[in-house]
């Protein structure tokens, strides 16, 4: 069914989304914004804003964000049309009629559900068949119940294909509709149309909406299947052709199941086949799926997000541990990248090699394919193993060609946020590999030069604390620094993982908020927005800063309502004397280091480390 643009656009004008979310979430005024606890996500603290102005809400807790159709959509799992009709009654508007040849279409595709319904039926009551008896205890001494097998509605194809084709004619549904919905199949001899299924194990594949649109078959074990042709070995599985109801590389075999487990907090599980899918169901990973005779698509991508809960945008994907299984997952990966988006990102898992989750499960139970899964590798980490597992980099031209490696891999992410932090994450590992190989030199960009970075703790922990508490307090009560302080921020990384992350969590906001200066800085919305997204991220240490007194007794520009260019000119001294620390550290490592050592080049490094403080010093004068 197809919806005007202009239909669109008059309805979003009609409905203002503060009264259409209001109905879901409690919201209270804040500025020109209204805000509420999420509805995607469990939170205590507000991150849910609605603008009306801008017709979108946001949640800085889980990065829902949408429009008011989006909103509907998402609230009430309804499809687009469903939300759009919904949303039409309370703006009481009439849905524009569709054209003729919509309406045609529809009643087409209509009949053919009804024939794939109709099919998968037959096959199911054809599984328990006295005559194929053999089949089904094939299929139990695979480990599966009665139960498992219901809920997918397993059936049998037998290898007479006349008798299905005599009862679908008298189902009512004609020899045309059968070929467009890939159940019979062309003779190339100027026969009769043939079953294109025969004497297999099939598995149904439906829809999100739980429609049957195609079936995969399986051959059976030699010693149940008839020998008809020594010659001839058919292949392993069959899978619909695409049709009108199917397109294999849009679709997940068990979408349906993982939809619905999602909704209980099921992650969802990325698995090679059908009986991969069905043993994780069994034992209770109920979110497993499985392409659909294809390698993962950037559609099956998108329906794997779409099915994760808005704050956990992270599905697995399984792969075996050989050379083949690698390679799938960098093949994997290769598609992911450029779709990533905030919030928005995989996890690999590798089984033994030799194993599939079907064979592990029944081998080793639920618990040990549970480990698996909580070990997966996050994209990064993968990627970051992959460029460097069993290669040395103990060279400067090899780690530069490494470097140059990872600024082309990132450019191949479009969304420039998450490029951004990718970007880091590997520049980060390469520092911290390489910096006690390699002096405190680092490739950035096809170029050498120095840098103030360093883990190590400065000479005094008690003043560095002092500094990075003030620090903290300037730029919450003052978001719109963080995107002017970004260039220097990592100076600021202390080697403390909450505090680490905070400084990157306060950055991926400021991308998303893009806070500016106010003109009453008493009534700063971002401010308070920046407390409550850093209170549901764990930071509440941090927003606590913001009440000591003593904080703006050492740093009073820090203080709400100081002129912009006052709390430039603190942060601008706060970054002299954590660049000074930072290199009176280097120096210091490079004295121990020569002491320890002695070389050329780490007598080099101390002289050029020497350069630098002096340097430093002089700015500063």
């Amino acid at each position: 069914m197809s919806i005007p643009p202009r239909f669109l656009d008059d309805l979003r004008t009609r409905l203002t989304l503060s009264d259409v979310v209001g109905k879901k979430v409690k919201l209270t005024r804040a500025g020109r914004e209204y805000k509420g606890c999420c509805p995607f996500h469990r939170e205590k603290t507000p991150s849910f804003y609605v603008n009306d102005d801008k017709q979108f809400y946001h949640c800085f807790g889980c990065g829902a964000h949408g429009d008011v159709i989006g909103f509907t959509m998402a609230e009430g799992n309804l499809s687009f049309i469903e939300a759009i009709e919904q949303l039409a009654a309370q703006a009481g508007m009439q849905v524009p009629e569709s054209r003729p040849e919509d309406i045609e279409r529809a009643k087409v595709q209509k009949d053919l559900h009804a024939a794939m319904e109709e099919a998968c039926r037959w096959m199911e009551a054809q599984l328990y068949e006295t005559e194929n008896a053999d089949v089904l205890e094939y299929m139990v001494k695979r480990g599966f119940s009665e139960e498992t097998l219901n809920n997918f509605r397993i059936g049998y194809a037998p290898d007479n294909d006349k008798a299905f084709k005599a009862h679908m004619l008298e189902s009512g549904f004609s020899i045309q509709q059968l070929l467009d919905c890939a159940l019979l199949k062309p003779s190339t001899r100027g026969g009769e149309p043939y079953g294109f299924f025969r004497d297999r194990v099939m598995f149904p594949v439906s829809d999100r909406r739980g429609r049957i649109v195609a079936f995969g078959g399986r051959i059976l074990p030699e010693h149940i299947r008839p020998q008809t042709n020594p010659n001839f070995t058919p292949p392993k599985y069959l899978n619909s052709s695409d049709t009108p109801l199917f397109h294999k590389g849009r679709m997940l075999y068990g979408d349906s199941h993982a939809r619905e487990a999602a909704r209980e907090g099921h992650t969802p599980i990325v698995v090679e086949g059908y009986l991969d899918v069905m043993a994780c169901h069994q034992a209770g990973l109920k979110g497993a799926v499985a392409p659909l005779g294809t390698a993962l698509t950037e559609e099956q991508i998108l329906l794997l997000w779409k099915m994760c809960p808005e704050d956990e945008k992270r599905p697995v994907l399984s792969f075996d541990g050989d050379n083949a299984g690698l390679r799938a997952a960098s093949r994997a990966c290769e598609r992911v990248l450029p779709l990533l988006r905030p919030g928005h990102t995989v996890a690999l898992a590798f089984l033994p090699e030799g194993e599939d989750p079907d064979t592990y499960i029944k081998a080793r139970g639920k618990g040990a394919m549970v480990e698996i899964l909580q070990n997966a590798q996050s994209l990064d980490e993968f990627l970051w193993n992959g460029a460097t597992e069993n290669r040395d980099f103990d060279t400067p031209d090899k780690q530069a060609a490494l470097a140059d490696y990872f600024d082309k891999l990132v450019t191949r992410i479009t969304d420039k946020t998450v490029q951004t932090y990718y970007a880091k994450s590997f520049k980060d590992r390469m520092w911290r590999e390489f910096r006690q190989k390699n002096s405190f030199k680092k490739w950035d960009g096809g170029r050498e030069k120095t840098t103030a970075i360093s883990l190590i703790r400065p000479r005094s922990d008690k003043r560095k604390s002092q500094i990075m508490d003030i620090f903290f307090v300037c730029l919450i009560n003052h978001p719109w620094a963080i995107l002017e302080m970004e260039d220097h921020l990592h100076n600021f990384y202390s080697g403390q993982d909450d505090r680490d992350g905070a400084i990157d969590d306060m950055l991926h906001w400021a991308h998303e908020r893009e806070p500016s200066v106010p003109a009453e800085d008493e009534n700063n919305l971002d401010r308070d927005v920046l407390k409550s997204h850093l209170l549901s991220l764990g930071h509440q240490a941090l927003v606590d800063l913001c009440a000591q007194k003593i904080i703006y007794t050492h740093a009073g520009y820090a203080k709400i309502g100081t002129q912009s260019d006052k709390v430039r000119a603190g942060l601008k001294d706060l970054l002299k004397v954590m660049e000074q620390d930072n290199l009176t550290s280097e120096l210091n490592s490079a004295r121990r280091q020569l002491n320890e050592n002695f070389s050329e080049d780490a007598e080099n490094r101390l002289f050029e480390m020497r350069k630098l403080l002096g340097a430093g010093n002089n700015d500063s004068e």
